[in-house]
């Protein structure tokens, strides 16, 4: 892998993200763009009322800057082909459909800050924006002629025909919203995609896919310098501007690497965030009011065990850079 580039992919989103918080975080608070706490929230979250939300476009301002100047010049300095159809439409697609996810955050952040209350758009309208940018990025994957196979671990190339599709568009809608689930304490969000970010840009490393892994670690450094204002006490939240352009980046660089798959190892701790919420209101309604975690998503419930903060990030960030190296030893090993 060419580590120039990749290492300056990693400073240049890490510089821009850290500087830009200067002066983006006391414009927040200019323009009173306070988080409001959910009263259904633990309660001493309530001291957090007020902190600045929209934190998010630190690092999509640090992780765009750095992919529009270091793929560029990768693609310049190596002689390599940028309109490889298939390539450039899994590549910058996905930043297209991550950028186009925190659109809809940024709308559910606006009229949450606007109406002072923490609602924002509906689920319904949310869903159907979030499978409309999901749809738009598979159809570019389809014109670019990716077919319906996708890769394996010891199964090689498997051919899903249409159903692929019908996957994949439930895939990245469920994942962005878990990685959404996945923001809900200081430096949680962050922490956990920076290590998911370190093991697809270990992937492509692997693979020698090395545009792929100009951006994973283009999202690491984002998040490295999102977590300087972050992390605990947060000085800024990045809201569902950022989330949900973080879960749409996580999916982009799983399918960049045509290795959707991988997914559900990196993103395991996203995958039990969302579950934990789903078999809450199932067991809730099941039970008539009974619950199986003491709050959900999981990290709630951890927080009122009596875990600190930083311990949650501490540990959530360890399972994933675990299941991590484990979907590296697939792609290594395995294909």
């Amino acid at each position: 892998m060419d580590t120039v580039w990749t290492a300056a992919a990693a400073a240049m989103a890490f510089g821009v993200t850290a500087l830009l918080g200067i002066w983006l975080i006391p414009f927040l608070h200019k323009l009173n763009f306070g988080q409001t706490i959910r009263e259904s929230g633990p309660t001493w979250h309530r001291k957090k009322n007020g902190t600045p939300t929209m934190g998010g476009f630190l690092f999509i301002a640090g992780i765009l800057a750095a992919s529009a100047v270091c793929l560029p010049l990768y693609y310049r300095s190596t002689g390599a082909d940028p309109f490889v159809m298939a390539m450039h439409a899994k590549l910058f697609g996905g930043l297209l459909m991550a950028c186009g996810f925190g659109v809809i955050g940024f709308l559910d952040d606006y009229i949450k800050v606007v109406k002072k209350r923490n609602l924002g758009l509906t689920v319904r309208q949310k869903l159907l924006l979030q499978f409309l940018v999901a749809g738009c990025y598979l159809y570019s994957l389809y014109r670019a002629g990716s077919g319906g196979k996708t890769l394996v671990p010891f199964a090689g190339g498997v051919d899903l025909g249409v159903w692929y599709w019908v996957i994949s568009l439930l895939g990245i809608v469920g994942m962005v919203n878990a990685v959404n689930f996945t923001d809900g304490i200081d430096g949680l969000n962050a922490s956990v995609t920076f290590f998911a970010s370190l093991a697809f840009l270990a992937v492509a490393g692997v693979l020698r896919i090395e545009p792929v892994g100009i951006l994973a670690a283009a999202a690491a450094g984002g998040c490295l310098g999102f977590l300087v204002w972050n992390f605990n006490p947060a000085k800024v939240f990045m809201g569902d501007t950022g989330s949900l352009f973080l879960g749409g980046l996580v999916c982009a660089l799983g399918f960049a690497l045509n290795l959707p798959i991988l997914l559900l190892p990196v993103g395991v701790v996203y995958l039990c965030e969302i579950l934990s919420v789903v078999l809450q209101v199932v067991y809730f309604k099941a039970t008539h009011g009974k619950r199986l975690f003491k709050m959900s998503p999981i990290h709630h419930h951890f927080e009122l065990c009596g875990w600190s903060e930083v311990k949650i990030c501490a540990v959530f960030s360890l399972v994933t850079l675990l299941f991590g190296g484990g979907a590296v030893l697939l792609a290594a090993f395995g294909l």
